[in-house]
C-alpha cells in the first residue's frame, strides 16, 4: 500500500513533511510530489485521474490559499484523500481550511487541522485506514498510542 502525499508548491514541504514523518514511523511507503491546482492544472488531471493505477491506495494533499488541490483531486479518483489546510500569511489558514472542508455532497475529502499538527494527523490517519486490513501496521499504531499515554503519564509525573 503506497501513498502519495501531494502538495501546491514546494514551500508546503515544511508543513508535509510532518505527514511523511508519520509515514515512515509505520513503515507505509509513500512518494511526494509538487502538484498545483492552478499552475499545473494539467498535470494535477494526470495525476489524480492515474492515482489509483499507480499503485496509490490513499492521497495526502495538501494546499494554502484558495487551496483547491485536496478537493480537486478528489473529484477525479475514488481513493481517500486527505486535505492539509496550509497556514498562509493572510488569513493563518482560515482561508485554506475552508477551501478544503467545504465540499459538496458526493466529492469527499477529510480534512485535519491547519498546518504542522494537520499533516501529522493525516499521516496518522492513512496509518489507521491501511491498519484495518494489515496487522503489522496495526500492531505498529497500538504502540505509538501507547507512547503517547506514557508521555501523558510522564508529564503527569513532572507535576508532581
Amino acid at each position: 500500500m503506497k501513498v502519495a502525499v501531494i502538495m501546491g508548491s514546494s514551500s508546503d514541504w515544511e508543513t508535509m513533511r510532518e505527514a511523511c514523518m508519520m509515514l515512515e514511523a509505520f513503515n507505509i511507503p509513500y512518494d511526494t510530489k509538487v502538484v498545483s491546482a492552478h499552475r499545473t492544472p494539467h498535470m494535477m488531471v494526470d495525476f489524480a485521474t492515474k492515482a489509483r493505477s499507480n499503485g496509490y491506495s490513499a492521497i495526502i494533499a495538501g494546499a494554502g490559499g484558495a487551496a483547491h488541490l485536496p478537493g480537486m483531486v478528489a473529484s477525479m479518483t475514488t481513493l481517500p484523500v486527505i486535505g492539509v489546510p496550509i497556514e498562509s500569511k493572510s488569513l493563518k489558514g482560515l482561508d485554506s481550511l475552508l477551501s478544503i472542508v467545504q465540499m459538496p455532497g458526493g466529492i469527499p475529502v477529510a480534512t485535519t487541522a491547519i498546518g504542522r499538527a494537520g499533516a501529522k494527523n493525516a499521516g496518522i490517519l492513512v496509518a489507521r485506514m491501511i491498519g484495518m486490513t494489515d496487522e503489522t501496521v496495526q500492531q505498529q499504531l497500538e504502540r505509538y498510542e501507547a507512547s503517547l499515554v506514557g508521555k501523558v503519564e510522564a508529564m503527569q509525573d513532572d507535576l508532581q
